[in-house]
């Protein structure tokens, strides 16, 4: 069969525009299709959604991610169907589709791997042969498309094709990859949305300026009526104790609260405030909100006792304890119909830390969930590894005081009868790691339970529709 006119014209007209423009004279060849050229070889996929059609070109050793590629170009690609792809075959007189955006007219994506080949050849619809083209020139072809990184090499893809011995072994494995990647792809979707909230990007702006004042965060806090209202309120309680009305965001920062606190104080809730409550908790546990002010509230406490020169940073321990639970949220949001699941299993299993159940029921924690969002939020690093390592007693690496603080503030918490889950004995080593006198830490924490009406006020302060 001779080659397509249509595909013949575009060839033509590609060479001679080439040539134009680089004053070089460079040959598409036609060559007969053959095994070896397959590394070489480029294929064509037609795709489609609810936007229209889309012709995606990779090269014939690559699998193409579906996933990956909707991701890159925000679609929601799926294949053509064979019928609907050989009536545009057969409008061009094609028998097999080559990878010649031009030919179609549709919008074409291209992997980014192609740009790499010295040398492609590209089916020439005749069901036959193929096209070889320098580099330089197929560049032309493609000029239009858009390029994007979506393929993964076959020759990384370790299919077991003659090792039946292994099978067993390697279908356990599977079911574990495919649970974990359902996961981390819904985790994923989640965590690009929703965004990092506005108000707590302009705040991180502020952190990173040495010359940032008051008045600077009082803009900021001010820009959102129910925050500023929400800092005044916190400012006005009687936990403080303040004198005199507390009239504006600057009147909490100046007289009562300081710039550190109203700062990560306004951080924690702007972040909590991303993710809805949901409607399911377990029963006899501390809601989000209280739980938050009660890590909140110790974590301040207990910085506040340790000596000066070994003191960790007070407003990252104190904003480490408002977000400790925010996977929580984020487990809620990601998996709605296991959670309701998840806080019954909850329920049944007090004797043990909640991170068994979630592991159990979904292969992943909160504290896992939680702490990758914050890094993806590019929070601090203190509070990322606070999130992730506060069960973690024995953990001694990066930032280690943070998450170590968010473990004596639980346990004494829970200890002390605030319902956050079953108490941990604390490590005496713990408590020499982070210089806290045991015996001034159970103090602090035991005055800070009895402030319980206090407490509550000011969570209540903090609900979103408060």
């Amino acid at each position: 069969m001779p080659i397509p006119s249509t595909v013949n014209d575009l060839l033509a007209r590609v060479q001679s525009s080439f040539s134009e423009q680089s004053g070089q004279q460079l040959q598409a060849e036609i060559v007969p299709n053959a095994p070896e050229l397959q590394d070489s070889t480029l294929v064509s996929v037609l795709m489609h959604d609810i936007q229209g059609r889309v012709q995606v070109i990779l090269p014939a050793s690559m699998l193409l991610d579906v996933d990956t590629l909707n991701s890159a170009i925000g679609r929601d690609l799926q294949a053509l169907s064979p019928d609907d792809e050989e009536s545009i075959r057969a409008a061009h007189s094609l028998v097999n589709m080559p990878a010649l955006p031009d030919i179609t007219g549709l919008p074409c994506v291209v992997d980014k791997s192609v740009a790499r080949m010295e040398v492609v050849y590209v089916e020439a619809g005749d069901g036959e042969s193929l096209v070889r083209f320098p580099a330089a020139l197929f560049s032309q072809v493609i000029e239009k498309a858009k390029v994007a990184s979506f393929t993964v090499p076959v020759e990384e893809i370790k299919a077991n094709l003659c090792a039946p011995s292994e099978d067993l072994e390697q279908i356990h494995e599977a079911i574990q990859k495919f649970t974990y990647m359902r996961i981390k792809q819904r985790l994923d979707d989640t965590l690009e949305l929703p965004p990092l909230p506005e108000t707590a990007q302009k705040i991180i702006h502020l952190r990173a300026d040495p010359e940032a004042g008051i008045n600077d965060l009082a803009d900021v806090v001010e820009m959102d009526p129910s925050l500023s209202a929400q800092v005044v309120s916190w400012a006005s309680s009687s936990f403080y104790a303040a004198p005199g009305k507390i009239k504006s965001v600057h009147d909490a920062i100046i007289r009562v609260l300081g710039f550190d606190l109203v700062m990560n104080l306004s951080m924690g809730l702007a972040l909590g405030k991303t993710l809805q409550q949901p409607k399911e908790q377990p029963r006899g546990f501390t809601p989000y909100w209280e739980q938050a002010v009660w890590m909140a509230t110790a974590c301040g406490a207990l910085v506040n006792v340790i000596p000066r020169d070994s003191r960790p940073g007070f407003g990252l321990t104190y904003l480490s304890g408002l977000l400790h639970n925010l996977g929580y949220l984020v487990l809620a949001h990601v998996f709605p119909p296991h959670f309701a699941l998840m806080c019954r299993y909850i329920e049944a299993n007090r004797h043990l830390d909640h991170s068994y159940v979630e592991h159990f029921l979904l292969g992943v924690t909160r504290e896992q969930v939680g702490s990758r969002l914050m890094h993806v939020w590019n929070l601090p690093e203190e509070v990322v590894m606070a999130l992730r390592q506060q069960k973690m007693p024995a953990y001694r690496g990066p930032n280690a005081e943070y998450a170590g603080i968010l473990f004596v503030a639980r346990n004494l918490l829970s200890a002390n009868g605030v319902p956050l889950g079953k108490a941990e004995p604390i490590p005496e080593e713990l408590y020499a790691f982070l210089n806290l006198d045991q015996e001034r830490a159970e103090e602090v924490i035991t005055d800070l339970a009895l402030a319980r009406d206090e407490i509550m006020k000011m969570a209540g302060m903090l609900e979103p529709d408060a």
